[in-house]
């Protein structure tokens, strides 16, 4: 007499003989201190074998203090000169937000002109790359000269320092999408405006927060170049007057900060990128990394 096997009990089998759900195969998200462990141990190390070779080298006196200060005389000149470390700084971090704030709105408000007019990209992008290449040294004299001593030409720098990488990759962001999709809220009707804003813009996002990140650390240099040129405050006035006096542990001490002020820019800019393109398929890999790597 032939049986007959209920449902339930193939199931069973079939899950018994290792069919395992999906959701228990995939790895569970590890919390934020693991994964924030996982992902600076390397950078920590490197920074802490660096320190240990500069103070080996300084401790033997295999190069004079003038030259190579140590990092203790260098935590000394930061430590004693705090108020006006922090008074330049504060200049320097102004200038250069300022700068990359307005690079980023003109920026990126030429790179959707160029994208959608071939004639403003034939006409602009020259124009553009001349600029870029000239070296912004040369014409900070220049913006002294036009707009005087203040904080103006030390801002003018650090937009141009950083409107190239905004403009560049704002644009290739904006070509990259799918021109099928654009076919498609065409033919539904949608109007340039909601297709810029519900399609165009956010596609662009990875590319062009890329560029923020480059634009952010580039803005730092260019508000430093204005002000070795014209300017009684900022940090490349301190450094200017550390290299005049031969006071390298204070020159060290602000060449630490501004690469500070550089690395916080970045990473404010890695925070939002989280937020903005949690979506995309690089922020899917890079937590997938993370987790089979722990």
């Amino acid at each position: 007499m032939a049986t007959t096997t209920p449902d339930s009990a193939v199931g069973h089998t079939d899950r018994s003989a290792g069919d395992v759900p999906t959701d228990a195969r995939r790895p569970r998200p590890l919390p934020a201190p693991v994964r924030w462990v996982a992902d600076s141990w390397r950078p920590i190390v490197f920074v802490v074998v660096v320190l240990a070779v500069w103070w080996f080298v300084t401790a033997q006196g295999l190069v004079a203090p003038y030259v190579l200060p140590s990092p203790a005389d260098t935590w000394a000149a930061a430590t004693e000169n705090v108020d006006y470390l922090l008074h330049h700084t504060y200049v320097t971090t102004y200038e250069t937000v300022v700068g990359f704030v307005i690079a980023v709105v003109v920026g990126e408000l030429v790179a959707v002109l160029m994208a959608y007019s071939r004639g403003t990209e034939k006409t602009l992008y020259p124009i553009i790359l001349v600029a870029q290449v000239i070296p912004k040294i040369a014409v900070a004299p220049l913006f002294v000269v036009w707009l005087g001593f203040g904080l103006a030409p030390k801002i003018t720098v650090a937009v141009l320092m950083a409107f190239f990488p905004v403009v560049i990759s704002g644009l290739a962001g904006l070509r990259s999408v799918d021109p099928e999709i654009l076919q498609l809220t065409s033919t539904m009707g949608a109007s340039r405006l909601k297709t810029f804003a519900k399609v165009m813009f956010p596609a662009s996002l990875p590319q062009l927060l890329s560029g923020l990140k480059v634009a952010a650390t580039l803005a730092v240099t260019g508000a430093v170049v204005g002000e070795f040129v014209g300017g009684n405050d900022g940090l490349g006035y301190v450094i200017l007057q550390a290299n005049g006096n031969i006071d390298t542990a204070m020159l060290f001490a602000a060449l630490f900060i501004m690469s500070a002020l550089g690395i916080v820019l970045f990473a404010i800019i890695q925070v939002a990128e989280r937020f903005l393109i949690g979506w995309h398929a690089s922020r899917r890999i890079d937590s997938a990394a993370t987790t089979v790597a722990a």
